[in-house]
């Protein structure tokens, strides 16, 4: 481990960084970091670094900064929840910050997350919902949409209209990063005029449910690692990330659902929002995902956790929340009835991720011969529902039992 700037003050914030081969964005990420509001000798960063290949281990010599420097070389990749164990294990603070190593950090991002954490113990913090892009890089692997997306921003400024045309110009001849953030574009916000929103959470249903989400029966899923902020003291109490979890996707939700578990309450504060610069999409993304979704609903075979299984049926997350409060309702008020109903709908939401894991068809998922006692008593226990006033609960069941 390489140390810059050992201040002697306590250190109240610890930033963890992981990366991987994005040495380009990641040192303008630290630029971002170097101007916070927050007392510079009071937060440090620890970036880990999971063996990347490119010039990330520059990074050490080349990076100009204030706070308390700590960067930690793997030498073989060792995944996203591993690295992130690793910082927290060095981590000073006694309040830890998540974000991703492509992350631009606005002034106040430090000092508003962290003034949650001064009056209250077991919250868990995050501006990931309030999702911010920006292109500050021409990456040679973008697809179509954000090549397209990005030269309709760029129409914006005459400046990175210039840059961009004179990459089309050389691309070419070029197989790296071409710039079009600078530091002084941070310095005055001009970055901005890259940016965009992508409220995908938000206008999923959450935002009915305020920056405290009361009410909402699936909270843990506002804990993104990608920007997210908690006390140590939690963490030890619920356990680290889950080192099983390898790849991309659900090894934070599923540190998220232990945290909720054991109390912690969710704040989705959009002043602590950071810009995820854009980089290629990997096509190994979504079998990884679908990889680690398993291994989260067979570690908790839970309906809280099953229900998600229906974002795969692009159902948003009020319609998942609305489900699982009629299915609880159910349980409730009908104990001794709709045994082989309820059986049935939560063996289906486990059926699909591990189907969509294997690579089979997502159909036939509770597949019984047409006259078995079984298959009629279900079908019985689901027309009661909608006259009872279960419209989600039966809704959801529709939509994947008759696959």
């Amino acid at each position: 481990m390489s140390i810059k700037n050992n201040h002697k003050q306590p250190i109240k914030v610890s930033i963890i960084m992981p990366t991987y081969n994005k040495y380009h964005q990641t040192s303008l990420s630290l630029y971002g970091l170097s101007k916070q509001t927050f007392p510079h000798a009071q937060y440090e960063v620890i970036l880990v670094d999971d063996a990347s290949s490119d010039n990330t281990p520059n990074i050490v010599k080349e990076a100009d900064v204030p706070f308390k420097f700590k960067y930690i070389r793997m030498k073989k990749n060792k995944g996203r929840s591993s690295v992130r164990n690793i910082g927290i294990n060095h981590a000073e603070g006694e309040v830890l910050i998540f974000l991703d190593g492509e992350m631009l950090a606005p002034p106040a991002f430090v000092e508003n997350h962290y003034k949650h954490h001064m009056h209250k113990s077991n919250l868990v913090v995050t501006g990931a919902m309030h999702y911010e892009g920006v292109y500050t890089f021409i990456m040679p692997d973008y697809n179509e949409d954000q090549v397209a997306h990005l030269k309709e921003l760029v129409g914006s400024d005459p400046e990175y209209r210039r840059l961009y045309e004179n990459y089309e110009q050389t691309r070419q001849h070029s197989n790296v990063p071409y710039p079009l953030v600078t530091k002084e574009d941070i310095d005055t916000n001009r970055f901005q005029r890259l940016s965009f929103p992508n409220r995908y959470f938000l206008n999923s249903g959450l935002k009915h449910f305020g920056e405290r989400l009361e009410g909402f029966t699936l909270p843990y899923i506002a804990f993104l690692s990608g920007n997210v902020s908690v006390r140590k003291g939690n963490l030890k109490k619920s356990g680290l990330f889950d080192e099983t979890f390898v790849g991309y996707g659900a090894e934070d939700w599923e540190l998220g659902y232990r945290l909720y578990k054991n109390g912690a309450q969710f704040v989705l504060d959009p002043s602590t929002v950071a810009y995820h610069q854009e980089h290629g999409i990997s096509k190994r993304k979504v079998k990884e995902q679908w990889g680690n979704h398993y291994r989260f609903v067979k570690k908790h075979p839970n309906i809280d956790v099953l229900i998600l299984s229906l974002e795969w049926k692009e159902l948003p997350f009020m319609h998942m929340h609305k489900t699982l409060v009629e299915y609880k309702a159910l349980e409730q008020r009908f104990p001794d009835e709709y045994k082989e109903f309820k059986h049935a709908f939560r063996v289906m939401l486990f059926r699909i991720i591990e189907y969509l894991n294997s690579g089979q068809p997502v159909t036939k998922l509770y597949d019984l011969p047409g006259g078995s006692d079984e298959r009629i008593k279900i079908i019985q226990q689901f027309e009661t529902l909608r006259p009872r006033g279960f419209d989600y609960l039966a809704s959801s069941f529709e939509q994947i039992y008759y696959l």
